[in-house]
């Protein structure tokens, strides 16, 4: 069976990555399967510019067909911020909900009208010749005046879905796993891994 190596330690991630390509007749490894790797600085420019380093440095050095996402929430009145920085928006070492906290607070005074936000995943599939695919996600909405609901990760209890009129958190992962970012941008890799490898 075909093994793929996900380029993250990010459990959430995993979760949603297996969840959503589990039909594919594809062994998915996490890098927990190897403990010499070093840990890879995500100092890209772009939320493309991470994923192709993850994807690359992985499958280099495993040998093995290597997955990686970066997604950001992108606010238009904070001019695309938090963006590429969203992971680690209120410094290194935070948790979701202090990221939550500081955006939260930086539109606080904004109007719904002017709370328009989207979300962006990039995903790289490299190979360990060094060739790369990657292919990406975009989901619209609003941000929250606070957090809402008890399910996903990440900016999920802030980000307003305005065809449901319900936060991802609220939604839950069925539904997520059908309309997010990262959804839409699995499916689009989810074709390129039939054609190419299956």
């Amino acid at each position: 069976m075909l093994e793929i190596v996900l380029a993250t330690r990010n459990k959430d991630k995993i979760r949603e990555i297996k969840k959503v390509l589990n039909s594919l007749p594809v062994k998915f490894i996490s890098l927990e399967g190897f403990p010499h790797l070093p840990k890879i600085i995500e100092d890209g420019r772009t939320l493309k510019g991470n994923a192709i380093k993850k994807a690359r440095i992985v499958a280099k050095l495993t040998g093995k067909v290597a997955l990686a996402d970066d997604s950001g929430l992108e606010v238009k009145a904070l001019e695309g911020a938090p963006g590429v920085y969203s992971s680690r928006f209120a410094g290194e070492g935070c948790t979701y909900a202090d990221n939550n906290r500081k955006l939260l607070k930086l539109v606080r005074n904004l109007p719904q009208e002017k709370r328009d936000a989207l979300f962006r995943c990039v995903i790289a599939l490299a190979f360990p010749e060094g060739k790369v695919k990657t292919v990406e996600g975009i989901i619209k909405g609003k941000i929250s005046h606070r957090t809402i609901g008890r399910y996903g990760f990440g900016y999920d209890p802030v980000f307003i879905v305005p065809s449901y009129g319900k936060t991802f958190a609220q939604l839950g992962p069925e539904i997520k796993n059908k309309i997010s970012h990262r959804a839409l941008a699995l499916q689009k890799i989810k074709r390129i891994i039939t054609e190419t490898l299956c």
